[in-house]
């Protein structure tokens, strides 16, 4: 299974400052079904005891200090800095880290700063957080919370998918024919989320070659993770869901276009889930199948058990 880091209280460990958790449902009962969690509190990493007194971050909301919150001079920083670096082997294995929110170790956004007259910004990122993002800058990073909206949590699922193909491809040895292969294999899941970044790593690709092919392979991943971590719209899902419409005009009897056509217009008003035309899609395509279409991550960009299209309109 795809290897995922989790903050150890999201699994109902009682690790937090209070001594309890944030156990989070759908990761412990859904996720973990696909995912091979791998659990970590980079605070009781550090020595610290549970229960124990807060942390906070202070200073600067670009390079924050990790601090107690009654005690500015005990200062955890450079401690929880240390404990992400000295698992850089073992982050290196991960697909993508869901962090629990607010956190001024694990929190991935918004965690608040406070400056010295005690007025506090939400601007910060934890400590530990922000050491896993500058190590790792391309791995999907996600809070609990954001899990809760079903575009984001599409999102974030797809980059962990996606994550752990490109991890395998340069594992077997990246070559310029696989890159061209996997970058078509997702051309339609990044047009669904980025038409100006679709249009963009087409020719990145088609210029790579093998003296070159290192700088581009990373040019492009990294565009195309930050592709997919803007939301899929539903105006760039109908795109889609035309474009694969058009390998089957010459197939389709006239009732059939014109049911898929009203189905695919009927999700872009709004009237249909995504579901309604992808369901149709994908059974005209097993009567009339295409090398291409099928590999398309698009039409199965994740297990369908995680059931998270079903709860996207």
């Amino acid at each position: 299974m795809i290897k995922v880091g989790i903050s150890q209280c999201l699994m109902g460990a009682k690790v937090r400052y209070d001594g309890g958790h944030k156990q989070n449902r759908f990761c412990k009962d859904v996720l973990s079904e696909v995912f091979d969690f791998v659990s970590l509190c980079p605070e009781v990493g550090i020595g610290l005891t549970t229960p124990r007194k807060t942390i906070r971050l202070v200073g600067d909301p670009k390079t924050p200090r990790a601090v107690l919150s009654d005690d500015i001079e005990q200062d955890f920083t450079d401690a929880l800095e240390i404990f992400a670096e000295e698992r850089e082997g073992l982050l290196a294995e991960l697909s993508g880290y869901i962090f629990c929110k607010a956190s001024p170790s694990c929190g991935v956004e918004r965690v608040k700063v406070y400056r010295e007259n005690g007025y506090a910004e939400k601007t910060g990122i934890g400590i530990f957080a922000a050491r896993v993002r500058k190590l790792f800058p391309h791995l999907p990073l996600e809070e609990d919370g954001r899990l809760n909206d079903p575009l984001l949590r599409d999102s974030f699922i797809k980059r962990v998918y996606v994550y752990s193909e490109w991890q395998k491809i340069n594992k077997s040895g990246l070559s310029t024919n696989n890159l061209f292969r996997f970058h078509a294999r997702h051309k339609m899941t990044l047009l669904a989320h980025c038409q100006k970044t679709y249009r963009m790593l087409g020719p990145l690709v088609a210029s790579a070659n093998p003296g070159n092919l290192k700088i581009i392979a990373n040019q492009y991943f990294g565009l195309l993770m930050q592709a997919l971590a803007k939301v899929a719209t539903r105006s760039n899902n109908t795109n889609v869901l035309m474009h694969l419409q058009g390998y089957l005009k010459n197939e389709l009897s006239a009732d059939d276009k014109a049911e898929l056509t009203q189905s695919i217009l009927g999700y872009r008003n709004g009237t249909e889930p995504i579901l309604a035309p992808l369901a149709l899609l994908k059974h005209h395509f097993r009567n009339f199948p295409n090398l291409y279409v099928e590999e398309q991550s698009f039409l199965e960009p994740y297990p369908k058990q995680l059931a998270i299209r079903v709860k996207m309109q």
